[in-house]
C-alpha cells in the first residue's frame, strides 16, 4: 500500500513538469512553443521559420527582431495573396503578442525569415534562433527541420 501511495505522490509530483515541457518554453510572461523550420535545398538563398507565442501578461509585448546564425540576415515577414499572386514584406514594426493574446508565426502567414542561408536546413537537424521581444527580452531557441515544404512541425510529419 505503501508504494503505491508513494508512486501517486510521484506522478502527481512530474505531472506539471511533464506538462510544462510538452506546452513550450517559458519566458516571461510569453509561452513559446511549437517552433519548427523547414529544410532546403543545398544552395537555397532564404528559409523559414514558424512558432506560436501566447502571452499570459496583463500587458501587450511585442517581437521586434529576430536572428539565426544560420543566416546573414534574419526578418519578421508577412505573406499575403494578391489576385492570385503571393507577396512577402517585412513586418518593420515587429508582431504584437496580446494581453491574453496569442500571435501564431506559420506558413501562409506572418512568419520568421532567414535570408542569405550560410549552409543548407537539412531534414532532422535543427537550427538556432533568437527571438527579441520588446518587454521580455531575449530568448534562444532550437526549431527543427521538417521536410523540404512541408506545411506541418516535424513533430505531426505521418512516418510511414
Amino acid at each position: 500500500m505503501k508504494f503505491r501511495t508513494i508512486l501517486a505522490a510521484a506522478v502527481m509530483l512530474l505531472a506539471p513538469t511533464l506538462a510544462h515541457a510538452e506546452m513550450g518554453t517559458r519566458h516571461g510572461d510569453l509561452m513559446l512553443s511549437g517552433q519548427w523550420t523547414r529544410a532546403t535545398p543545398a544552395k537555397a538563398p532564404t528559409g523559414a521559420g514558424f512558432i506560436t507565442i501566447k502571452n499570459h501578461g496583463n500587458s501587450a509585448d511585442r517581437l521586434v527582431a529576430v536572428r539565426a546564425p544560420i543566416s546573414n540576415k534574419a526578418e519578421i515577414h508577412t505573406m499575403t495573396m494578391d489576385n492570385g499572386i503571393m507577396k512577402m514584406r517585412q513586418l518593420k514594426d515587429g508582431i504584437e503578442i496580446p494581453a491574453g493574446g496569442t500571435a501564431a508565426l506559420k506558413p501562409g502567414g506572418n512568419h520568421l525569415m532567414f535570408m542569405q542561408l550560410n549552409q543548407q536546413i537539412k531534414k532532422g537537424s535543427a537550427i538556432k534562433v533568437t527571438l527579441v521581444f520588446e518587454k521580455a527580452g531575449e530568448v534562444t531557441l532550437d526549431f527543427p527541420a521538417a521536410p523540404i515544404g512541408s506545411k506541418k512541425p516535424p513533430m505531426m510529419q505521418h512516418k510511414h
